[in-house]
């Protein structure tokens, strides 16, 4: 009886797109995307606790670069005329008039490298603050399996004195989106959804089939949805763990690794991972996730965390493999000045979450380098904020280094003229394996 009720109360998600109000908290990489391709069909408040941020979107503008500018701009303009559309606000009262609540804030770790499930805690118990009967708070931000029903939940319980599947509901869908790619985004990905009870999952399933036009998989239930998103991240971080070992290897060998990687890709069954700096908001992330869950169960991983113990080190490897080339051409290491092209994780992004490249940065240092990072497209303030270094505003051609470690493949990078940059006994290590052999001294 119970099941047909509820069917009853949500049928107007189906029938009347135009009644439903969704409210996406945190408007980031994943929430700000989400909000704009909601908004083409639905009422949409975009929420953020950051008010600058808030004011940025209203403007139209996105610091992230993520956004497709003039989508944004054309979502903002449909609310202003009608039903539909796309509003911001920092200010909590105004969450009132949504009913169904998408939570897409960040998941870190902390400095033991353990889940820092602080926003995400604050997030619900902000909206155990503003639930209604029959709400729906939907969750996007990766966690360990059992996150949402055994630590958001409960918040969300005490907070505001509901039921949990008997006054409001939760789901479950992991964010897929790929900061900086223009070709895989939101819509065209696949999107993995669950509900708290099988009327949810219905609902939280067609939710997300309105905008997503490469389909839905609807998994059984929350915890299979969660574990999902993880092992996604912690599957790519062990492949790239083992190119990344099998490159310290083969550097000891004095062998090229990508010509080894090439000779082994000629099979079609070959998995061509790159070795490389693994940072960012999921691969450097995740797999802890998933290993603190393990280990909360009493089994402590092997292959997860001997995968992030490597990748974790290649920043530290590179440096070293920059003072051992300069070394071997007769430069003296104290005093001797580097240049670091990017800061961000990936290349045209301005992504700066747990980038592996400020410890190539502390790693020179410590060998008593001076080193410049230049970034045109990290933000100099945030760069400085989070990990206390400073970045050039611009290159001087009068500046010659004795090494220059390219970092990051920014477009911007790939036709410099190294030849002003360098010194004639100086160095050039690629980390990303673009630049012309010919002109490079060391590559991973």
């Amino acid at each position: 009886m119970f099941q047909e009720q509820h069917k009853q109360v949500f049928s107007d998600y189906f029938k009347y797109p135009d009644q439903v109000k969704i409210a996406i908290i945190g408007l980031g990489y994943v929430g700000l995307p989400l909000a704009i391709e909601f908004a083409k069909k639905y009422d949409v408040l975009g929420f953020d606790i950051n008010t600058n941020r808030a004011e940025e979107l209203k403007l139209g503008k996105d610091a992230t670069k993520e956004a497709n500018i003039e989508d944004l701009q054309q979502v903002i303009r449909l609310r202003e005329k009608g039903n539909t559309g796309l509003h911001f606000s920092a200010d909590k009262n105004d969450l009132k008039g949504s009913r169904i609540f998408i939570v897409t804030v960040p998941t870190p770790i902390n400095k033991f490298k353990s889940p820092d499930l602080e926003p995400l805690l604050k997030a619900s118990a902000m909206l155990g603050g503003v639930l209604k009967a029959n709400d729906i708070v939907i969750y996007e931000s990766t966690v360990y399996p059992g996150c949402t029903e055994e630590d958001c939940v409960p918040v969300l319980e005490s907070v505001s004195g509901l039921r949990f599947n008997q006054d409001f509901f939760v789901g479950y869908s992991p964010e897929r989106i790929n900061p900086g790619d223009k070709i895989n985004t939101l819509t065209t990905i696949k999107k993995v959804t669950s509900g708290s009870t099988p009327v949810i999952a219905d609902v939280v399933d067609h939710l997300y089939n309105t905008i997503i036009t490469a389909g839905t998989h609807r998994a059984p239930n929350i915890k299979v949805a969660e574990a999902s998103k993880a092992i996604e991240n912690a599957q790519r971080d062990v492949n790239i763990s083992f190119i990344n070992e099998l490159a310290l290897i083969f550097d000891r060998m004095d062998i090229d690794t990508n010509d080894v990687l090439d000779a082994a890709g000629s099979k079609w069954n070959f998995l061509k991972y790159k070795p490389g700096l693994v940072g960012g908001h999921c691969i450097g992330v995740d797999p802890y996730y998933l290993a603190h869950k393990a280990e909360s169960l009493g089994y402590h991983p092997q292959v997860i965390l001997s995968g992030r113990r490597v990748n974790d080190n290649m920043g530290v490897f590179v440096a070293n493999k920059v003072v051992k080339l300069l070394i071997k051409k007769g430069q003296k290491i104290a005093g001797s000045k580097a240049l670091i092209l990017g800061i961000t994780f990936k290349e045209n992004c301005p992504d700066i979450r747990n980038t592996k490249v400020v410890d190539i940065c502390h790693e020179l240092v410590q060998f008593g380098m001076e080193v410049d990072i230049y970034d045109p497209w990290a933000n100099q303030a945030a760069v400085e904020h989070e990990y206390g270094l400073k970045t050039l505003t611009e290159l001087n051609n009068e500046t010659i280094y004795d090494a220059l470690i390219l970092a990051v493949a920014h477009k911007e990078f790939l036709n410099l003229d190294l030849g002003k940059l360098i010194s004639s006994n100086g160095i050039v290590f690629d980390t990303k394996a673009c630049l012309d052999r010919a002109l490079v001294d060391g590559r991973l």
